[in-house]
């Protein structure tokens, strides 16, 4: 499979495909923005002699749940929709509607915290805000996330009888595009068992449970999408074929089938909470084959130019916080820090490649990139705070220190806690600033003239 960055990859890009994929990277960076606003404050929040400056009791809880919510599900969202977008094989005007509603349910979370009293809970995969408001958000969300992706599954050519470069992307992305639809689905079929009665922080936990584990695999396969582009716009090449590409995808999603089987399971127990951890702990797996391949690519390659090397750097440096998130996943022992510890490297490494994807398609939409050196930095100074950042909380979740917590409640009584939290906070604020240069390249390139149609490594 010898894949290069040629305009072929992608296929024309059309006027409205160019508009409609350069809204959802707008999305993505007001999304960035916004969370990493909060991300300073978050981290100000628990970093010893400033956390007693913060404005209101429930600060740290209210900014962590918008934080999450904006970082992780719109950034993710936006992501997905940029793709799905650009590879698609036609648009219509459903995809400015998916726009419009993740626009409207963006905006809506960004503005919660000052509609009225939240009351936050901290639930797994998507925290909440308790008021109608925060709700009605994040119903617009899922309604733009779902017209997208039938819009991809509707709109999109994938021929499998001579499939190419295009085609074995197109189908991993329509695995992501069934994949998403399937974890919406299995929110509504939570909610439809969850017993009556049960309120609060639990009824979310459960609601959340079974649709965020499988979400999982969107993500995942997302990142491969993100990597395999990656690798191929810097150069690299992979030893196998378009058909074995899509089988190898197929294989990632392939542990989903077994979703059904837990639903005979009530949802509020802990046989039903287990069976869905154990499917994303050994059906990860799944994915370990095409991860091979793709590091394969990294070696497989010729020296990279001038113009990707951003591109290796997106690479490397997310594969690095990735594994480093996964290493840490396997040192956790009860809920304290290592938990964030260890899905910040992960979440933090598909952030990162998603930042390189950008790079990857900006100039193909005709963005000139003109902060050259800002560039080639960014990388490398977002993944070394992101690494500090999770490094300290490892350290501190090694002696104890609990989650989901700030102020006096982190209880720091030793030296070694009290640094861990400090390198943790250090390292936020430096994953800040790299966060900040992404933002200077791709508004700058985005308010920019159009000058270009190239690809950003043309010519590889």
């Amino acid at each position: 499979m010898n894949l290069h960055p040629d305009s072929d990859a992608v296929g024309p890009i059309d006027e409205p495909t160019r508009q409609r994929t350069t809204a959802w990277i707008w999305l993505g960076v007001y999304a960035l923005l916004a969370a990493g606003v909060l991300s300073v404050l978050l981290a100000l929040a628990r970093t010893p002699g400033f956390q007693d400056f913060l404005p209101w009791k429930d600060f740290f809880r209210t900014a962590l749940v918008v934080h999450v919510d904006l970082s992780v599900l719109v950034w993710f969202m936006a992501c997905a929709g940029m793709v799905w977008t650009l590879f698609s094989s036609r648009q219509s005007r459903w995809n400015v509607l998916a726009i419009a509603l993740a626009v409207l349910g963006t905006v809506m979370i960004s503005l919660a915290p000052f509609v009225g009293d939240g009351k936050p809970l901290m639930n797994n995969y998507v925290p909440v805000l308790q008021h109608n408001w925060f709700y009605i958000a994040l119903a617009s969300l899922a309604a733009g996330l779902v017209v997208q992706a039938l819009c991809f599954l509707r709109q999109t050519r994938i021929t499998f009888s001579e499939p190419g470069y295009l085609n074995t992307i197109r189908f991993a992305l329509a695995l992501a595009a069934v994949s998403i639809l399937f974890a919406v689905v299995c929110v509504g079929w939570s909610w439809a068992l969850i017993p009556a009665g049960i309120e609060g922080k639990v009824f979310f936990e459960y609601l959340f449970w079974g649709g965020g584990h499988v979400q999982q695999f969107t993500n995942t396969v997302l990142a491969l999408v993100a990597w395999v582009l990656l690798v191929a716009g810097s150069g690299g090449r992979f030893p196998m074929g378009p058909r074995t590409g899509m089988a190898l995808f197929a294989l990632v999603v392939a542990p989903l089938a077994i979703v059904p089987w837990i639903y005979r399971l009530p949802v509020e127990s802990g046989a039903s909470i287990r069976e869905f951890t154990e499917l994303m702990r050994w059906g990860g797996l799944a994915a370990a084959p095409l991860c091979l391949i793709v590091l394969s690519g990294l070696f497989n390659h010729t020296p990279p130019n001038t113009d990707q090397r951003p591109l290796r750097a997106a690479l490397l440096c997310s594969l690095s916080l990735f594994a480093a998130g996964g290493l840490l996943g396997f040192m956790i022992k009860g809920s304290n820090t290592m938990i964030p510890a260890h899905y910040h490297g992960s979440i933090v490494g598909v952030t990162l490649a998603f930042m390189g994807v950008v790079y990857y398609i900006l100039p193909r939409l005709g963005y000139a990139i003109t902060h050259r050196r800002m560039l080639n930095w960014q990388p490398y100074v977002f993944a070394t705070g992101q690494m500090l950042h999770i490094t300290g909380l490892a350290m501190s979740g090694g002696y104890g220190v609990q989650r989901k917590v700030a102020g006096a409640e982190q209880a720091l009584d030793g030296a070694a806690q009290t640094l861990g939290m400090g390198m943790m906070g250090l390292g936020g604020l430096l994953a800040a600033i790299g966060g900040l240069l992404f933002l200077i390249v791709t508004i700058a390139a985005l308010r920019g003239d159009r000058r270009v149609r190239e690809p950003l490594a043309a010519g590889a």
